[in-house]
């Protein structure tokens, strides 16, 4: 009996320990399972922080271009007012410009008001308005020339500018010397 009782006591023993392993297998194994699914999860946020990084340049990226975009249109613009500017600063378009006002004023006083503005345009209240009324090649025929003054005045009497600036002779100072109209 007492070998039965050892031999009990072994088995039980064997019976223990072989379960205590299997106790130990089984955490072991769900150990491993889980730093796996610890490392899945990981490699998962890493790669939605790497996604979320490449959308965050990307709309950097289209920020900087739209910034880009508006400072080109903001100089183009800027470029296109100054080149309207000069435009209407080039002795021409003043020229023109007053012809129109002249022609238009709403009242005498007016129109007297833009003649004197624009005889500051000229060398002298006599610079010569020539008009032509036809052309055969270089060949031009001129209406009886004027004086700019008495064009001006004209244009105010008549109330309507018919005909166009075709060329300006320019003296040393840079006023005009000469008007040369087309009908």
């Amino acid at each position: 009996m007492i070998q039965s009782q050892s031999q009990r006591k072994s088995k039980s023993l064997s019976q223990y320990l072989l379960m205590a392993m299997v106790a130990l297998l089984i955490m072991f194994s769900a150990g491993c399972k889980s730093k796996k699914q610890a490392g899945d999860i990981s490699d998962a946020d890493a790669e939605k922080a790497k996604m979320e990084q490449e959308a965050r340049q990307r709309e950097l990226e289209a920020e900087r271009r739209r910034a880009e975009e508006e400072r080109l249109a903001r100089e183009k613009a800027r470029a296109e007012a100054e080149a309207a500017a000069a435009a209407a600063n080039k002795p021409e378009n003043k020229l023109a410009d007053y012809f129109e006002a002249i022609a238009n004023a709403s009242s005498t006083s007016s129109a007297n008001s833009s003649i004197n503005e624009a005889l500051t345009l000229f060398s002298s209240p006599d610079a010569p308005v020539l008009i032509v009324i036809s052309q055969s090649g270089s060949q031009k025929d001129y209406d009886r020339p004027t004086t700019i003054k008495e064009y001006l005045n004209y244009l105010k009497d008549q109330k309507k500018n018919v005909n166009r600036i075709s060329d300006l002779q320019f003296d040393a100072s840079g006023k005009i010397k000469e008007v040369e109209l087309a009908k």
